[in-house]
């Protein structure tokens, strides 16, 4: 523990040995005090205190720097997965703060450590950062900071077309030695006298030699079946410069190791609010200073009209999952029980709701955490709705409270992270080179003004035209951009 003044040193021991007690698992925990200025830079470079040189890292801070001058925000603590995890904490937090904070991050390492979502993340991503950083730094050395900026801007407007499934696929190759199957050609039923004719050899054999040349095709087609980590395509086929290809592959590895917190920020940030308080509550803090806990931690909860807060959400979650594993307010016997009053008062005193929570907290990301733990009871009692723009009234309105509409709308935003699922579908399209996208429409179109933009870079690394497949509207279209004109074509 750095800069950390002595009676702090025995707050954190305390907690620390708390959250042991209650069964929390996490690595080594190193705390920093630091003031406002040093935790805004650390903010401004997603909680590491070495990163590679960039513009954007300047403006985050002076926008951090502006809303903290102004009142408009405060970062109490910053947490980074990494073993041993670092946490900064803000100096000049009042010690009810500090305590709320500590537990908060201890919660936090515990995730990072045990939910299998991070399994696959460095665990030593606080030394590569900086090993990023000397690398880039080189070649600003030799390429000039110009250049190497312009082109690492290129890779980080495309650092969200990656797959964040891949790093737990493992695919083996198949060799088999048995001879390719012959194409096979269907022919319709007639009687003998009438083969010739239903049937003709010249169409049948025709036929057959366009399947076989579709086939020779599919083998040499790049890639064989659509990609969707497009980062690691361009990484691996892009004709790039050796400089260019490092510095993508170093915005891919920090684009892969930042998505789980993507995938689990209602988890992460719910899971740590839950030991938090519950820590605080039963163990920590005296009874002079509950009245403060609540005041700060009633402003962490606040909700708004416009949009869900992920640490109320995620605490009441869990609260709500250990009230029925509870009470055994689960299985077949309880959903088939249609009396509300029944219901309600159900209670077959089971107590498994502890060992629930930390089985969700280890297999579960926000997807699945929302897919399979909102109830219509848990909607009901958070007044949950969903709402959108009325160009007729020119109003933002409520569109509907029903459950199945309320949790289709939170699954929609959470899949992807609410952006557009884009595929590598062929590497050289119409045998030209031109790389051809593919957009899995979900029923949301694409923007247009990002969309020419994202294309213009991808043609900076693939050197060539690129297209992308879509749907504006209810009509396919092609996108096309050769790094000068952007065409909206039929598709």
């Amino acid at each position: 523990m750095l800069g950390l003044p002595r009676y702090m040193y025995r707050i954190v021991e305390e907690i620390e040995r708390h959250a042991k007690e209650v069964g929390l698992d996490f690595y080594t925990t190193i705390f920093e005090m630091v003031p406002y200025d040093t935790m805004n830079e650390i903010a401004a470079y997603q909680g590491f205190p070495t990163r590679y040189p960039h513009w954007r890292f300047g403006m985050q801070y002076e926008r951090l720097s502006k809303s903290y001058t102004y009142g408009l925000h405060k970062i109490y603590e910053m947490v980074i997965n990494n073993d041993p995890c670092y946490a900064y904490l803000l100096e000049g937090n009042s010690l009810v703060d500090q305590k709320m904070v500590i537990a908060h991050v201890f919660a936090h390492c515990d995730f990072f450590k045990n939910n299998q979502w991070f399994a696959a993340t460095n665990r030593k991503m606080i030394d590569e950062m900086a090993n990023h950083g000397a690398r880039i730094r080189r070649s600003i050395e030799r390429r000039g900071l110009e250049n190497v900026e312009r082109f690492l801007d290129v890779c980080l407007s495309i650092d969200n077309l990656i797959d964040v499934h891949s790093p737990f696929i493992r695919r083996e190759r198949i060799e088999s030695d048995a001879d390719e199957e012959p194409v096979q050609v269907s022919r319709i039923e007639a009687k003998p006298y009438m083969e010739e004719y239903v049937n003709p050899p010249q169409v049948l054999e025709a036929e057959r030699k366009r399947r076989e040349a579709e086939r020779e095709h599919a083998k040499q087609k790049l890639p064989a079946q659509p990609v969707k980590d497009v980062m690691g395509f361009l990484v691996e086929h892009a004709p790039l410069e050796p400089y260019e290809r490092n510095l993508l592959e170093m915005v891919r590895e920090e684009a892969y190791y930042f998505a789980p917190q993507g995938q689990t920020k209602i988890m992460n940030e719910g899971w740590a609010s839950f030991w938090h308080s519950r820590l605080l509550t039963g163990r920590v803090l005296s009874a002079a200073e509950i009245v403060d806990f609540a005041d700060n931690h009633s402003m962490t909860m606040q909700t708004s009209p416009q949009k869900l807060n992920p640490y109320k959400l995620g605490l009441d979650l869990f609260r709500d999952i250990e009230d029925r594993w509870n009470r055994g307010a689960f299985g077949r016997e309880y959903e088939d029980c249609d009396d509300i009053v029944a219901r309600e008062s159900w209670n077959r005193q089971l107590d498994l709701g502890l060992g629930k929570i930390f089985e969700v907290r280890r297999i579960y990301n926000d997807i699945t955490f929302i897919d399979e733990f909102l109830t219509p009871e848990f909607a009901a009692r958070q007044m949950m709705y969903t709402f959108g723009y009325n160009p007729k009234t020119s109003r933002w309105e409520i569109f509907s409270r029903q459950f199945e509409a309320i949790k289709a709308q939170i699954l929609r935003d959470l899949t992807n992270f609410g952006q557009p699922e884009i595929y590598v579908e062929d590497a050289n399209h119409k045998n030209r080179g031109e790389l051809m996208l593919k957009h899995t429409h979900a029923g949301v179109d694409l923007q247009p003004d990002y969309g020419q933009a994202t294309l213009a870079n991808l043609v900076r690394i693939w050197r060539r035209p690129v297209n992308l497949r879509t749907v504006v509207g209810d009509k396919r279209r092609i996108w096309h951009h050769d790094g000068t004109e952007f065409k909206e074509l039929p598709g």
